[in-house]
């Protein structure tokens, strides 16, 4: 396909999958809202209505109601929430296959990372994000669902874990999407495999005359929770991705790790305030999980030698030449790229000098580029790059 249908093509997905999302987790957002204000117990409920709530929104007035277990007759019209979800699923799966698979060599692995087959790398991929989700889901049949906090605590080394052999195997973006996937995927799956189900069996009950099982609706809601507080991690990997400082450095697994248990507090908090209570302690340590984890991954300096040769502009060229321009040029020489990347051109001492803040970032401070390492930098044509940068900073320019 031609690369700038290519780019469209990804630029359309990736519009529709955070469309979709929106739509999913704010439907997440609200039903956990609604959940947590709905007043219970009032003398003037109707008979088998476990609570009901009043808001005024967009300039009308809504009376929402929900049942203990279920209505005494279904209504004629009943609305669903699922298509979000599995479009989400879709257009996410479509992304992978866009961005990552389709050239696996150059987008999944990291020669510097793990000296593996693409092909391997690629199976291993998808492989990991099912077994993922079957181990999961084979946990949550057992009696430890019913414990949150052990439950909790279980899953959340599991993904650790597997955070933390994703980026010992594959490119370090790579592997901080594929640890989103499978939260994504197990996310979805809770949807089709378990809560929709669960919702089709009690309609199904209520059509025949039988009362519904309220047990089967609570399996339902378990898993629904559990959606809720995966929706920040997954939030942050899909902007952090973007971003290298996030992903393209040694330590980025626990990086990770640290952020996305923030933001499972942070979910924490707003569900308890949902209940009218409020506990600070879970915003406040996100604080310090956050700042720990941005100060324990920054890049640490390097200390300076006494040298006081000036790094020529030609070595850097040359570098660059053999690792950037063959991308970054207006008429790219590698496979697969009929226009740079971004638009940013390296080609001229004028162009290298326009963009060396983002090289230190992309191929110093961390290693995001090249992609994968596929022309194999070294780390001394990674320091001479930055010691030429630093020169031009404080005014030697070389």
């Amino acid at each position: 396909m031609d690369s700038y249908m290519l780019e469209w093509l990804v630029l359309m997905t990736k519009w529709t999958h955070l469309i979709v999302g929106i739509a999913w987790i704010g439907a997440s957002f609200y039903f956990n809202w609604l959940e947590g204000h709905l007043e219970r117990g009032k003398g003037d409920l109707t008979p088998g209505v476990a609570g009901d709530l009043w808001a005024v929104h967009g300039g009308g007035f809504y009376h929402v109601e929900k049942f203990e277990v279920a209505p005494p007759k279904l209504p004629d019209l009943l609305h669903w929430f699922k298509w979000e979800a599995y479009f989400t699923l879709i257009t996410g799966v479509a992304l992978l296959v866009l961005v990552f698979y389709r050239a696996p060599s150059l987008y999944l692995v990291d020669s510097t990372v793990a000296d593996i087959p693409p092909q391997i790398a690629l199976i291993s991929a998808i492989g990991s994000i099912v077994v993922m989700w079957l181990i999961y889901d084979a946990m949550c049949k057992t009696k430890l669902v019913e414990n949150g906090l052990v439950f909790f605590s279980l899953i959340f080394g599991l993904i650790a874990l597997y955070a933390l052999g994703a980026f010992h195997f594959l490119s370090a973006k790579a592997a901080f999407i594929h640890v989103g996937a499978v939260i994504g995927t197990i996310m979805v799956a809770n949807v089709f495999f378990v809560i929709i189900p669960s919702q089709k069996t009690m309609v199904k009950a209520m059509q025949a005359g039988v009362p519904p099982d309220g047990d089967i609706g609570h399996r339902g809601f378990i898993r629904s929770l559990h959606n809720n507080y995966f929706t920040l991690p997954v939030l942050f990997i899909m902007i952090a991705a973007h971003y290298p400082i996030a992903f393209a450095n040694e330590h980025a697994w626990i990086l990770l790790v640290l952020i996305s248990l923030a933001g499972v507090l942070i979910r924490h908090f707003f569900n308890l305030k949902n209940q009218g209570r409020k506990n600070y302690l879970f915003l406040v340590v996100p604080f310090f999980l956050i700042a720990f984890a941005v100060w324990f991954t920054a890049p640490k300096p390097t200390v300076a030698q006494a040298n006081t040769e000036q790094v020529g502009f030609d070595a850097v060229y040359q570098v660059m030449q053999t690792h950037c321009i063959v991308c970054h040029a207006q008429k790219p020489t590698f496979p697969g790229f009929n226009a740079p990347p971004n638009g940013v051109s390296l080609a001229s001492k004028a162009d290298i000098e326009k963009y060396r803040d983002a090289i230190y970032a992309q191929a110093v401070a961390t290693h995001a580029m090249p992609l994968g390492n596929v022309t194999h930098m070294t780390d001394a044509e990674r320091t001479l790059i930055g010691e030429w940068i630093k020169q031009y900073k404080t005014g030697g320019k070389p």
